[in-house]
């Protein structure tokens, strides 16, 4: 892996990323496919859509359909039929997400199984292992996402078990194609979160991650976060916002300093009829949209907008029921997506990154009740 920073406003940069299976421009969108797929959408439609990276799920890869059947595909590139690059995530969130129980001498976690209820062990060297099987071209080490909220006490004694755990993992992964990112903890703790990056940047990690945010704590809090971080991370190496997140999020994120993002938004907001745009969100499910001949929004490439089809059209669809809605809108939410952080790395690149965040304060819709 290399990271090279062509350009800065302010803290935000315009980067490249050069991985095993390709370049990415930073800043960067990763689509979430859990299972090897974004949900409605095909790797060529990903391809034709702009997406440069697609985050994966190592723990749910692994239950369904197994490190064998991957395996025999060469990988997970090779089953998904995706040509790009993959990050695969390692189990920590889906622990917590999931109610996870650490074992008493605070080694591993064990859950259960959302298929079966059968109890899963996650540990460092089983974590790396999967993802060696996988061959992503990122991956991440295996953490403890600190619950929000957390004391000091508490967010302390899980950044260290996870910092523990990130120095296992670092001494076990053997695949040198395989760029190992190590993951930030600490809460909202500043002080917590400095020695978190001071004890992974001397593990010598690839790239480093923000974790444990976007769990329920106020935007305010998140950006404080970023603001006494940021600041401290190496300036050659990429940063990756784990969970987050909305449009604006985004852009204070980029400000920030930060590089990579992913999100189940785009393609969880399509399934719940809620359709992104520069002047802010559709929402399908609207009754005035019933007889409206205009699209979703004039000049977006995505098939539906392409090709014409109406706000009634779509309408009809959601109401209906009918798989194609499923397409259409997350197709059309990811395109916007990837509209957006061209538009950042453009901005960026000519020094009008302030303007642009003026401007989607302005139009972009940030009511609409967010799950992340």
């Amino acid at each position: 892996m290399h990271f090279e920073c062509l350009a800065q406003d302010g803290a935000a940069r315009l980067g490249r990323l050069r991985l095993r299976s390709g370049e990415v421009a930073t800043p960067a969108f990763m689509p979430v496919g859990t299972l090897g797929a974004v949900k409605g959408l095909s790797a060529r439609q990903l391809h034709e859509l702009g997406v440069q990276m697609l985050c994966a799920n190592s723990f749910h890869l692994a239950l369904r359909p197994g490190l064998d059947v991957i395996r025999s595909h060469g990988g997970l590139h090779g089953f998904c039929g995706y040509k790009g690059c993959i990050l695969t995530d390692s189990g920590g969130f889906q622990a917590m997400s999931l109610g996870g129980r650490l074992t008493n001498d605070g080694t591993a976690l064990r859950l259960r199984s959302p298929h079966d209820g059968a109890q899963v062990l996650l540990d460092p060297a089983t974590v790396m292992a999967c993802q060696q099987v996988l061959r992503p071209d990122i991956a991440m080490v295996f953490d403890e996402c600190t619950a929000y909220p957390a004391d000091h006490h508490t967010a302390q004694a899980s950044m260290e078990r996870s910092m523990g755990w990130a120095e296992h993992c670092r001494a076990v992964m053997q695949d040198d194609d395989i760029a190992l990112f190590g993951i930030v903890q600490g809460g909202i703790y500043p002080d917590l979160r400095a020695h978190s990056l001071e004890r992974l940047m001397s593990m010598g990690f690839e790239g480093l991650a923000i974790g444990g945010l976007a769990v329920g704590e106020t935007a305010a809090e998140r950006l404080q976060v970023l603001d006494a971080l940021c600041p401290l991370m190496p300036p050659h190496k990429p940063r990756y916002l784990m969970g987050v997140g909305r449009p604006l999020d985004i852009l204070e994120a980029v400000r920030r300093g930060v590089d990579l993002f992913d999100c189940v938004i785009p393609s969880r907001h399509a399934r719940n009829g809620q359709l992104f745009t520069m002047q802010g969100i559709v929402r399908i499910r609207n009754a005035a949209h019933g007889a409206a001949r205009a699209p979703v929004e004039t000049g977006c490439p995505c098939p539906a907008c392409h090709d014409g089809l109406s706000l009634a059209f779509l309408h009809h669809l959601e109401r209906n029921g009918d798989p194609l809605w499923v397409q259409l809108a997350t197709a059309h939410n990811v395109s916007f997506y990837m509209r957006l952080l061209l538009m950042i790395r453009q901005a960026i690149g000519q020094g009008t990154l302030e303007a642009l965040h003026r401007h989607a304060r302005e139009q972009l819709e940030t009511s609409a009740p967010v799950a992340y």
